[in-house]
């Protein structure tokens, strides 16, 4: 019996501490008497090598490094991004829903910086550990493709044991190369000092608006705090357009600020307000619009500019204030399912005012899509082609905008999945918003065929009004990200939308204002459901041009092996008649090159990619045999863009889908753009298969001039003498040691000895061509093959 109990008494002990990785030692600093100051000698580190992983929801353990108090609040084993999730997460935003240290703890964040040891010369905190594990295992080894990499936050000694023994070379940074030693030596002594931030001056001069700034913010928070009915509804749409907005005065340097709603109005601190939503009821009695200062690290991949000046100032009072509302205007209450609903809510406001707003600041409204709540638009992106571009229906030949009864009456079938975050999971596959949406759909293009028996033509497609407007966006899909830029990029794409106001605010409200990246899997799903039909109105809304005959097949060439598209009934039921007459075989071409060249707005400056951009039909030129003109080079680069490379195919196997470039150009200043992969879908409905609708005989790249994109994937630096080879690389890439070979010569791998000198050169340059709109790169989908 004695036997026994003793045998099970080992187990037990075994079970319990055999199975665990040693408790790691404390470990040995040298420290050093001199003060490190957490502005003047740590910031800047953890700028240029912390923040790259660790900012917005995307951080590894929810550790931000962007501000001291992103560094204070610790990691949390808690996940932002969880699609399984069944009831909605707690919100957990820096800033906004705790305000002290204490608060954070009790949300299950845990310190980072802390240190059990009382010995000044060794420590034991997580953020020591990490970067002592790096400068003893500098290697970098084995695979870091962060998709598949398991995330690992240790919050102890003990979880730290056995997180270093898991997982060797793992240390910080991560997956990249060393410190230098005096980075590691002015770290680590910082956390010896108990790891202190800003004293309360410094922070009291981070957060203090320069005297321009301020001037100006005492001019739009008068504007945004008056109290009659017009001035009070058109700053709560106003608010819900821009909370996301970084938003920016003239000759003020890079000095941001936010729009936030407060208990406090001037000159009090701000208390903000902490709802999930901007349209959330605020629940106090009176509440005051603050425009509050960013003192964080700016990254891109949340970095939406949004200019306010005078003249700003005079387009927004035209448009809401001086313009007559829909009879008397009145207060709007917080009622959730009329908040929901901006259809409802803001109709008293001239539809046309609202559609204004929204096209003049196009490409920031877009852009909030792509870099919204979700930080790499997570939600948007297995619900759109890789590449396509986006116009806009002209004001006034939107129904929607000249019959505003009809968006009142057909107010409850635009009502959207965003009234709630916490859906019943029996909601999930529900066709509610489906049948809605289907017969708003066909009711809208009954008033266009009554409107417009005879159908529209190139009239209807907005122009622009002023010259940095921008009637034409490219969207670019980099299969985890995207971007969006002003006017027509690339080669000519498979899909095109035109967009008109309702959808235009949808979108909008659906994945944005209304989308709450703590919610549960019923709320995430119905929003990507929901997103099918809006990206489906867009194409519709564009085949709407085409001639009748090949709207069937082109529609159908888009939506291969579907289930949405299977005979064409929808588009026939959809139907209205086009205007256009067209002359070619090719009347994708010929629409898209009509509203470029001869349609829009010439002080736009949208002109066509002369290095990808091709007629449908046309074939990229041959590869040319020597390079003596800037002409072969051209002709060189629009020859890789033909699909089907066996390079290509390479890149998107490892997915990687943006390499920024650099060509090293003698006594001139080097040329920097961006290898873009399109990836071809066969259709994009499918929540679940994308995998199975990928032909990666048929992705292609584009060369763009610019640096595009918040996440690149890989860095690579070419000297311009050797552009034959490197083009031969990509168009006669087999596999083979040999072009292996070759690509590591001019692709930086993560650990190469000479990474961080090439990510601090290509956010310099960036830094220097984008003073205003140019923020930190993420490095968390940087590729290592």
């Amino acid at each position: 019996m004695n036997k026994i109990l003793f045998t099970i008494t080992l187990s037990i002990t075994f079970l319990f501490t055999g199975c665990f990785a040693p408790i790691p030692k404390p470990i040995k600093i040298n420290t050093s008497a001199k003060k490190v100051d957490y502005l003047r000698d740590v910031k800047p580190i953890l700028d240029k090598r912390c923040v790259t992983c660790h900012s917005c929801y995307n951080s590894p353990c929810q550790a931000k490094f962007s501000s001291y108090e992103g560094i204070d609040r610790g990691a949390s084993k808690l996940l932002v991004y969880d699609a399984l999730r069944l009831k909605a997460a707690k919100p957990t935003r820096l800033f906004i829903d705790a305000k002290n240290t204490e608060e954070w703890r009790k949300k299950g964040f845990f310190s980072i910086t802390s240190t059990l040891d009382t010995n000044a010369s060794y420590n034991s905190s997580i953020m020591m550990y990490m970067l002592h594990d790096k400068k003893e295992h500098p290697k970098v080894i084995g695979s870091y493709k962060p998709e598949a990499d398991k995330l690992v936050c240790p919050r102890n000694r003990q979880e730290m044991g056995d997180y270093l023994d898991d997982k060797p070379n793992h240390g910080m940074p991560y997956g990249f190369t060393q410190l230098k030693d005096k980075e590691y030596t002015i770290l680590t002594n910082w956390i010896a000092q108990g790891a202190k931030g800003p004293d309360k001056k410094s922070l009291k001069r981070l957060k203090t608006p320069s005297d321009k700034a301020a001037k100006e913010i005492k001019k739009w928070e008068t504007f945004f705090n008056k109290q009659d009915p017009k001035h009070s509804v058109t700053a709560r749409y106003l608010y819900e357009h821009l909370f996301l907005a970084h938003l920016h005065f003239k000759d003020t340097g890079r000095e941001f600020y936010k729009l936030v709603r407060s208990k406090t109005p001037f000159p009090q601190k701000i208390e903000i307000i902490p709802t999930v939503r901007p349209f959330d009821d605020p629940k106090v009695d009176k509440f005051y619009y603050r425009l509050e200062k960013i003192y964080s690290t700016i990254v891109h991949k949340t970095h939406m500019v949004f200019e306010l000046d005078d003249k700003k100032m005079d387009r927004i009072k035209k448009l809401f204030i001086q313009t007559k509302w829909i009879g008397k205007p009145h207060y709007i209450d917080y009622e959730t399912k009329t908040s929901a609903n901006p259809f409802v809510a803001f109709a008293q406001i001239p539809v046309k005012s609202r559609y204004q707003f929204l096209l003049n600041n196009s490409h920031y409204i877009v852009m909030t899509f792509i870099r919204g709540p979700v930080c790499r638009g997570q939600m948007a992106l297995n619900v759109i082609h890789d590449h396509f571009w986006v116009m806009f229906q002209d004001p006034k030949y939107d129904v929607s905008v000249t019959n505003p009864n009809f968006l009142l009456l057909q107010a409850d079938n635009l009502s959207m999945p965003i009234e709630t975050s916490t859906q019943s999971l029996l909601e999930t596959f529900s066709d509610k918003y489906r049948d809605r949406y289907r017969r708003y759909f066909i009711a809208k293009q009954k008033l266009y065929r009554q409107m417009y028996p005879k159908g529209q033509g190139l009239e209807a497609i907005w122009k622009g009004d002023r010259a940095q407007d921008a009637p034409l966006l490219t969207i670019y899909r980099h299969f985890d990200s995207a971007s969006v830029q002003k006017g027509v990029v690339g080669e000519l794409p498979r899909t095109m939308w035109v967009i008109d106001y309702p959808q235009f605010e949808r979108i909008y409200y659906a994945l944005v204002a209304g989308y709450n990246v703590f919610g549960n899997i019923s709320h995430q799903t119905n929003i990507r459901r929901y997103m099918d039909f809006l990206r489906l109105e867009g194409e519709i809304n564009f085949i709407s041009y085409m001639p009748n005959k090949i709207r069937v097949p082109m529609l159908k060439s888009w939506y291969i092996n579907s289930s949405m598209i299977k005979d064409g009934a929808d588009v026939r039921l959809y139907h209205r008649d086009t205007s256009i007459v067209y002359k070619t075989k090719h009347p994708k071409t010929e629409f898209i090159e009509a509203v470029v060249r001869h349609h829009i707005l010439k002080s736009t400056n949208i002109h066509f990619d002369k290095i990808n951009y091709y007629k449908e039909g046309v074939k990229p030129p041959k590869m040319p045999k020597k390079f003596n003109s800037k002409n072969d080079l051209i002709n060189g680069l629009k020859s890789l863009t033909a699909p089907g490379t066996e390079f290509v195919k390479h890149l998107t196997d490892n997915n990687i889908n943006t390499i920024m470039l650099r060509i090293k150009i003698p006594n001139r200043e080097d040329n920097v753009g961006t290898i873009v992969i399109n990836r071809w879908h066969d259709n994009v409905d499918s929540m679940f298969n994308e995998k199975g609708t990928l032909n990666s005989s048929l992705d292609t790249l584009d060369f763009i001039d610019k640096q595009i994109g918040s996440y690149p994937n890989m860095f690579a630096v070419v000297d311009y003498k050797d552009l034959p080879d490197f083009f031969d690389l990509i168009k006669n890439f087999d596999g083979s040691e040999r072009y292996i070979k070759k690509a590591k010569k001019y692709f930086i791998q993560r650990g190469d000895s000479n990474f961080w000198q090439t990510y601090d050169w290509f956010q310099k340059y960036f830094n220097k061509k984008e003073p205003i709109k140019s923020g930190l790169y993420d490095l968390n989908r940087y590729y290592d093959k």
